[in-house]
């Protein structure tokens, strides 16, 4: 009973000492108003300052590129109408499930890329992961993503380059939004441009990327049923 005392108590500490962090950050980014006041929630504040191993100032730096980010970029203003074309194929789409988490699913099928305007790819993609957050469930923060690489080919256009772009935003002004990215069937060919992607996806994803092949003897329905704590539970693996 001590020891459960002693380790509720620590546990407090350990809150409390967060809260202060998020006290210091939200008072070294001074007064805020307008989209960024709405924005800097203290769950928002919370996520960055993980991001950044509770640093207050690297925190307080990736934060605000953000908010240039977005005052720029303008992702709340975003329309449907304005990227649907890029969505036609369905190249990335958010499913009608979440995972056993709770979490939304977002699911990329490279296979489709139906268009060559790396802006508009962005945008779609932007379009879809703050459609995503809107639609976490309460309590919930983070997102899942599916890549199903079927039908992906040297014929089909993604370039490197745009991938960078949208990982890069993912990983510097979406910090901790992405619990888990699952690749499935992925060609070999991809693996020059996982090595390239390799580090920013493990920077901004909180569990690992799993590689998943046709021969993985895996299923979606699986993954939404994912109940175990481990990598072979997690890909349909453990069960006899």
């Amino acid at each position: 009973m001590f020891r459960r005392k002693n380790s509720q108590s620590q546990q407090e500490n350990g809150i409390a000492e967060q809260e202060v962090k998020v006290s210091e950050l939200r008072a070294a980014l001074g007064p805020l108003s307008g989209r960024s006041l709405k924005y800097c929630t203290d769950a928002c504040l919370r996520r960055y300052l993980i991001a950044r191993n509770w640093n207050v100032d690297k925190a307080k730096k990736m934060l605000e590129e953000t908010l240039k980010w977005r005052a720029t970029f303008k992702p709340e203003e975003i329309c449907w109408d304005e990227v649907a074309h890029e969505g036609e194929t369905g190249k990335v789409s958010r499913a009608d499930f979440h995972d056993r988490s709770g979490r939304t699913v977002l699911i990329l099928r490279p296979g489709k890329q139906n268009t060559t305007c790396a802006e508009d790819n962005i945008r779609h993609l932007v379009y879809l992961i703050e459609n995503s957050i809107l639609n976490l469930a309460d309590g919930q923060e983070q997102m899942s993503w599916l890549i199903d690489f079927t039908g992906w080919g040297l014929s089909v256009n993604v370039p490197i380059k745009t991938a960078r772009d949208c990982i890069n935003i993912l990983q510097n002004h979406y910090p901790e939004r992405l619990a888990v990215a699952l690749l499935y069937n992925p060609p070999r060919i991809f693996e020059a441009f996982w090595k390239v992607c390799f580090d920013f996806l493990l920077s901004i994803a909180a569990y690992l990327i799993f590689e998943l092949t046709i021969n993985s003897l895996i299923s979606w329905p699986l993954f939404v049923g994912y109940t175990g704590d481990n990598q072979e539970d997690f890909m349909g693996l453990g069960e006899g």
